[in-house]
């Protein structure tokens, strides 16, 4: 009975033992397979993040290149020109940074170099140059072009090509209210002043010679530079376009603007004198063609709302 007993026992071990055995196997198997299946699906997780990677990567490669091949369209301006163009601190109003310098250009210059820019997909860059610097700039080929305000002479013509017209300025006469020729209804009426106006401006070659008798000061730098000798009394009278002479008067509330009809009792001048181009290098006919295409789209009714919203917005104006 013992001896049989013990066979049963070592059996029913056995039993055990193998049903151990069994029961391990089966987990071991379980956790392998688990194991895979991790692995695998970090595996692929770690390849999605890898494809995410590199196709932002070659997002920014493109955008970059994009970056790369965009034109950009340098131009050149004063700057301090209002309400054609002047410098200000920021970027208010849709304001463009002046290229190597910490401040922003505007004004009606500005705009319309903006929407020639948009229109042929190019970046601009806004180069800030005296005025007698524009044209040598641009036959240089420092700049692209010249958006500043410039009449179509016949000089200006023989160093540079002009687009068409992207306005019509006709002339003015700026007195101070009270003073002398406050009630000029002629050049006639000017006769005898004290007068200046801008260098290598109609306005100063052309205009003011045919006031008699006239006393001619020395052309001032600017435009404004010729406004403050005004202002501080150093003359009777300045000559300058209708914008400017619009910007002045928010900007001097003491001036007066006198406009004499444009007939006989007028400045006389050629229809090339108060038209207002662009200006680029002779022999640059695409870039013209292209900036012409831009001003076919616009009308005089156009150029005037723009101009006007550019004097609304000149910093003397705030």
């Amino acid at each position: 009975m013992k001896k049989n007993l013990k066979v049963l026992t070592a059996a029913a071990a056995a039993v055990m033992a193998a049903a151990s055995l069994t029961a391990c196997g089966g987990s071991s198997a379980s956790a392998t397979t688990a194991a895979e299946t991790k692995a695998e699906s970090t595996e692929a997780g770690a390849e999605s993040s890898e494809a995410a990677k590199d196709e932002k990567k070659e997002d920014a490669k493109d955008a970059k290149a994009d970056s790369a091949d965009k034109k950009v369209l340098k131009v050149a301006m004063e700057c301090a020109y209002a309400p054609y163009n002047w410098t200000q601190p920021d970027d208010s109003n849709g304001a463009v940074p002046i290229a190597d310098s910490n401040e922003y250009a505007y004004g009606y210059d500005v705009m319309m170099a903006k929407k020639i820019a948009d229109e042929l997909g190019y970046d601009l860059q806004i180069v800030r140059l005296d005025w007698d610097s524009l044209i040598p700039a641009v036959q240089t080929g420092q700049v692209d072009c010249v958006i500043a305000g410039q009449s179509i002479t016949k000089e200006r013509q023989e160093a540079v090509d002009f687009t068409d017209p992207y306005y019509y300025a006709s002339i003015v006469t700026l007195v101070k209210k009270g003073g002398k020729y406050e009630n000029a209804a002629s050049v006639a009426d000017l006769a005898g002043a004290t007068c200046t106006s801008q260098q290598s401006t109609i306005w100063y070659t052309v205009c003011l010679p045919q006031i008699k008798d006239a006393n001619i000061l020395s052309a001032t730098a600017s435009a404004p530079d010729m406004l403050m000798s005004l202002e501080a009394d150093k003359c009777d009278i300045v000559v300058t376009d209708q914008p400017t002479g619009k910007g002045a008067l928010v900007a001097y509330p003491d001036f007066k603007m006198l406009e004499f009809g444009g007939g006989d009792n007028d400045f006389q001048v050629s229809d090339e004198d108060i038209n207002i181009g662009i200006s680029l290098k002779k022999g640059n006919t695409e870039l013209k063609d292209a900036i012409n295409g831009v001003l076919a789209t616009m009308n005089k009714d156009d150029y005037a709302k723009m101009m006007d919203e550019a004097i609304a917005v000149q910093p003397l104006a705030n």
